[in-house]
């Protein structure tokens, strides 16, 4: 299935029902006097979290939804049935704004959230409503008012406790379909990652917790400049708690020039996202051995130091550091509140 993660769409709420003009008229009854009822209120357009859905596709080819109108009025002071809201299903972490303003009218986050955003109009006054001792006969009624409408752009974050960062082929999808059952694509050529993936990890040691990790296209030096897949992709860590920066230990580039690059990067990006709390790890530790192991271990552990942070290394393909891997996100990620 595609992965979209941005839509513009137009919401109509349904109009009202207008009043009616009636007057009530039964053998007997003389002078029965005005019985118009008032017409019903239009329906609301309403975005409802829905958590199977993890994509905005339903909603991108979808450029305009519009909520049911109320009926109108009737005689015998009948009024007239309401519009149906219209429920629109949006992923966890959709953020919703206004075209024209720019202004965020809503962060859906939580499943079963809900957000008005077009209201339906009020539907007019019969008239019945217009009898007064002066005017026992009033002859018009009030037409109903028109829904809200509005332009919207939707957002979508992927909601995830764990990013996962760094150049092309650092290694970032295999670690991803090692530890959970996603399953990105996986090559030796760069950008094979073209859009974000989800993944559930089982923390080892610990029946009931789990970590959601994203995965995201590899970033370049330049990236905010255009470069690459340049940096959209970088919202969807934004709600992460804990980024984990991936460098490849067999590439022979020196591994702080790589770490400096995807720094660089994440402070171009302005969402705080260069001081969150990060974790170095060095990846195809398997493809290492003799002394370039250890020169690879060494530079790794010297530029952790230098960063004040946890390192380690591991590989996806043998399972090395895996295990201490799952413990140290697990420890990190519960001592820090979600980021929304």
């Amino acid at each position: 299935m595609m992965f979209i993660d941005s839509a513009r769409i137009t919401v109509i709420a349904g109009r009202g029902g207008n009043g009616c003009v009636s007057f009530r008229r039964e053998k007997f009854v003389p002078r029965g006097g005005p019985n118009g009822g008032d017409g019903g209120r239009g329906g609301s357009v309403i975005f409802r979290v829905d958590e199977g859905f993890n994509t905005l596709l339903h909603i991108h080819h979808r450029r305009i939804v519009r909520a049911q109108r109320g009926r109108h009025g009737e005689g015998s002071n009948k009024t007239g049935a309401s519009g149906g809201d219209l429920i629109v299903p949006v992923p966890p972490g959709t953020i919703v704004r206004d075209a024209a303003t720019g202004e965020v009218l809503a962060d859906l986050v939580h499943a079963g959230e809900t957000c008005i955003v077009a209201r339906g109009g009020r539907g007019g006054r019969g008239n019945a409503r217009f009898a007064t001792p002066t005017n026992r006969a009033p002859r018009h009624a009030e037409e109903g008012e028109p829904g809200e409408e509005r332009e919207l752009l939707l957002e979508l974050k992927l909601l995830a406790d764990v990013g996962l960062v760094g150049i092309p082929n650092a290694g970032k999808s295999t670690l991803l379909s090692r530890v959970s059952a996603a399953r990105p694509k996986v090559a030796s050529y760069p950008f094979t990652t073209l859009e974000p993936h989800l993944g559930v990890m089982q923390v080892p040691g610990e029946e009931f917790r789990t970590l959601v990790l994203a995965d995201i296209p590899g970033l370049i030096e330049g990236a905010h400049a255009g470069a690459g897949l340049g940096i959209q992709f970088l919202r969807h860590v934004e709600r992460c708690r804990v980024l984990v920066h991936l460098v490849d230990l067999a590439d022979e580039a020196p591994i702080e020039d790589r770490v400096q690059a995807i720094r660089g990067e994440l402070k171009a990006y302005s969402a705080g996202l260069d001081e969150r709390p990060w974790v170095l790890v060095g990846t195809k530790l398997d493809a290492v051995t003799g002394e370039g192991r250890t020169a690879a271990l060494t530079g790794l552990e010297r530029l952790a130091t230098k960063f004040d942070v946890e390192w380690l290394a591991i590989s996806a393909v043998t399972g090395e550091g895996l295990q201490r891997l799952g413990h140290l996100l697990s420890t990190l990620v519960g001592s820090r509140e979600v980021c929304v």
